[in-house]
Formats: structure tokens, C-alpha cells, sequence
């Protein structure tokens, strides 16, 4: 019974590309009008089709995980992500599945309810990894955002130092600036900033993992004088800081934690203070992370709307004065994580299950089809206690295009 339902709501709901599927009964079925994405997929675990029926984002992540979903390919499987998310913007998903949504839509910020306890614990569950995990598929500086690709044939390392000199530049430095990096990461931008420019930074995560490799590569750096790392939560931050930047962070405040992230912010920041929020976010009405994503990924993430995030910011007092949209960016940036991330499967599965493997892989080609399908963009809002705080043309950013004042065109 439920592999019909299952061959009756794919025949509906396929609107995008072709899907060929084998049942767990060993019955083949194709669907969608045949234009667009195509993909092979079987069915392994006879009880997976009653758990897409019932939680289809959930299932179908699981399943992959167990071995249960197989795809001939790693293109098929991206291939069939970009028509299941086709699909499912079309609309065409039984009312119980469409109601299902709407109601995880409504509650979605009883699952953002980032306490100081449950953001420590979301936290860890990502990032408390083993370093050589996260160095196998990114760049030296372990830059865990998206990358800057000014250049169509740069590399990551390129793009994510062009992502580096942006975000600096955006930030006004001079030497001696008090800098706070809220979610540093493993310190990459903190002492980029402070090697590059002279500012004194202090980063602040709740990784103990990250803690750990941020002070120790400052140390080898010779940084420790002008870097210091702290285990802190935002919420805690006693000091007034220059300059304040978040990167890839403000991904796990939360919607009911946005008023007072933004009103920290402009209680630490200096009169003539600038601060740089770098985040994905989406350009199309709110919506809701994926349960799977909820439950694997990204404990109480969530990538707002740009109409989540601006009421809060002009509650708390501050002023948009700059404002960058990211399209194409991070899909490429995701496609090079994988690229790296095969390349060294043998040490990957040294490290970890082969389930552990296909959450994460299932994980980065997702991740890439909600930027090309789904409406995902990085946003870069720069931010301010006054408005001329920053200079009121966009030329700082790139001095090397400034054009001579003491030329002029030919007539």
C-alpha cells in the first residue's frame, strides 16, 4: 500500500526534470515531463516509503544515511535534490505533507530558541570535530563560509583571501582599531585582520575544538600579542570594541535571540563603531530549515529573511549603511568542499563510518542545490551606530579603481 501512495504522489508531484525509480518490490517507474535534471534513484528499505510519505525531508536524508537510498552517482544525487526541490516549490505535494510544512513553518522558532546552555550544546555537535577532519576539504586558514570569487578562475584559497580583504575593507581598519570577531571559527579572519592590518582582535567562540586551534595558531604566528580567544557567548561580552564582524555565525542566533544579538552589538560598539554581519539568508519570504538539517547538521540553525533581520536592527538602534547580496558564490564554493572532500575519501574513512560519511556528503550536495534552487544568498550588512561612520561611496572598497583627480576625460 504505501509504495503505491508513494507511486501515486510521485506521479503528481514530479513536475521538474525525470526521476527513475526502483521500489523495494523491484517494480521501476519513471516520472516528470522528462525537460530539466535527471536522476536514478532505488529504493533499498521497505519501510522508507511510508517514512517519505510521513517526513519526506527527514526520510530521505536518513534513509540515505542508512544505506537505504541509493543513487547511481554523485550527480544523480544532486540531480535528484534539484528536482525534489523543483517539485516541491511547484506546489503539488499531498495537502497532509504541504500542512505538515506550514506547521513547522509556525513553530520554527521553538526550534531557534538558542539559550546560553543550548547554543554551547548546539555548538559542539558541529564543530567539536577533529581539525584534520575539517583541513582535508578546506583551505589552510579553515575559512568555513562561504568564499569570494572576484575572480572566475580563483581557487579557494584565492577566494576565501579575497572574502578576508573584502570583509577588512568594509570594515575601515587602521592600526590599533579594537576589533570583536563574534563566532571566530578557528581564528582564520581574527588573525588575518590583525597580521594584515594592525587592529587588536579578539575572537570568541563556544568551541572548546576551535578555542584551542585559534590560540595555538596564534602562537605560531606570533599574533598572541595583538589575537586573543575567548570561550564566550556574544550575550557575555563585557567590553566596547572599534569594529565588530560575525561571519557565518548570526546562522545560529536564532529569530527570537535576533533583538538582543542586535542590541549587544550596539551596546559594545564605540560611538563611530562599524560592524560587518556576513550570513546566509534567503530572497524569498521566511521559511524553515529542513528537519533533517535540524537534527544532523545545524541544532537550532536557520537562514532568515532579509525581512527577518532588518525590523531588529532598526529596533536596536542601528543604521544599514551598507548592504552586499552574494549570488552564485557559495554553490561554487560547496562544489569545491566536494571536490576536496572526495579527493580524500581514503582519510576521511580513516576518521570516520561510512553513515558519518553519507550524512556529510548528503549534507554539502544539499547545502549546494538550496543556493541553485531554493532561494539561498549570503548576505554582507554592514552596520553602524551613525550613518557617516563609513565613507557615503562605495570607492574605499577598491582604492586601485579610484580615478585621478587631476585628470580628466578628453572632450
Amino acid at each position: 500500500m504505501w509504495i503505491r501512495t508513494l507511486q501515486a504522489v510521485l506521479h503528481r508531484g514530479i513536475r521538474h526534470g525525470r526521476l527513475h525509480v526502483r521500489f523495494p518490490d523491484g517494480t521501476q517507474r519513471s516520472y516528470g515531463p522528462g525537460s530539466g535534471p535527471q536522476a536514478q534513484v532505488e529504493i533499498l528499505d521497505p519501510a522508507l516509503p511510508r517514512r517519505i510519505l510521513l517526513n519526506p525531508q527527514m526520510a530521505l536524508g536518513e534513509g540515505y544515511m542508512a544505506g537505504g537510498l541509493r543513487f547511481a552517482s554523485d550527480d544523480d544525487l544532486r540531480q535528484f535534490l534539484q528536482i525534489a526541490a523543483a517539485s516541491a516549490l511547484a506546489g503539488q505535494l499531498p495537502l497532509p505533507m504541504r500542512l505538515a510544512h506550514r506547521l513547522r513553518v509556525r513553530t520554527k522558532g521553538l526550534m531557534q530558541w538558542n539559550t546560553l546552555g543550548a547554543s554551547r550544546r548546539r555548538v559542539q555537535h558541529h564543530y567539536d570535530i577533529p581539525d584534520g577532519f575539517y583541513r582535508l576539504f578546506m583551505e589552510e586558514d579553515l575559512q568555513y563560509t562561504c568564499a569570494y570569487y572576484r575572480d572566475e578562475h580563483a581557487t579557494l584559497e584565492q577566494a576565501q583571501a579575497a572574502k578576508m580583504a573584502h570583509i577588512a575593507a568594509k570594515l575601515c581598519l587602521r592600526p590599533g582599531l579594537r576589533v570583536l570577531d563574534i563566532g571566530c571559527g578557528w581564528g582564520g579572519l581574527a588573525l588575518y585582520l590583525a597580521r594584515h592590518h594592525g587592529v587588536q582582535v579578539t575572537g570568541i567562540t563556544l568551541s572548546a575544538v576551535q578555542l584551542a586551534a585559534a590560540q595555538s595558531s596564534a602562537a605560531s604566528m606570533g599574533l598572541s600579542d595583538r589575537v586573543s580567544f575567548r570561550l564566550q557567548d556574544y550575550r557575555h561580552v563585557p567590553d566596547r570594541f572599534d569594529r565588530v564582524v560575525s561571519v557565518g555565525m548570526m546562522e545560529h542566533v536564532g529569530v527570537p535571540q535576533y533583538q538582543s544579538y542586535f542590541n549587544k552589538i550596539n551596546a559594545i560598539l564605540e560611538p563611530d563603531g562599524i560592524g560587518l554581519i556576513h550570513f546566509i539568508g534567503r530572497h524569498t519570504p521566511p521559511r524553515v530549515l529542513s528537519p533533517w538539517f535540524q537534527k544532523y547538521i545545524f541544532p537550532g540553525g536557520y537562514a532568515p529573511a532579509y525581512s527577518e533581520v532588518i525590523p531588529r536592527v532598526e529596533r536596536a538602534g542601528l543604521v544599514v549603511t551598507d548592504l552586499e547580496v552574494w549570488r552564485g558564490h557559495y554553490e561554487r564554493t560547496l562544489r569545491q568542499w566536494q571536490a576536496r572532500f572526495r579527493a580524500h575519501d581514503p582519510q576521511v574513512r580513516a576518521m570516520f563510518d561510512d553513515r558519518f560519511i553519507r550524512m556529510w556528503w548528503w549534507y554539502l550536495v544539499a547545502a549546494e542545490v538550496s543556493f541553485t534552487h531554493m532561494g539561498m544568498v549570503l548576505f554582507q550588512m554592514q552596520i553602524a551606530r551613525h550613518p557617516d561612520a563609513v565613507p557615503r561611496t562605495r570607492d574605499y572598497l577598491y582604492p586601485d579603481k579610484r580615478p585621478n583627480p587631476g585628470t580628466s576625460d578628453p572632450a
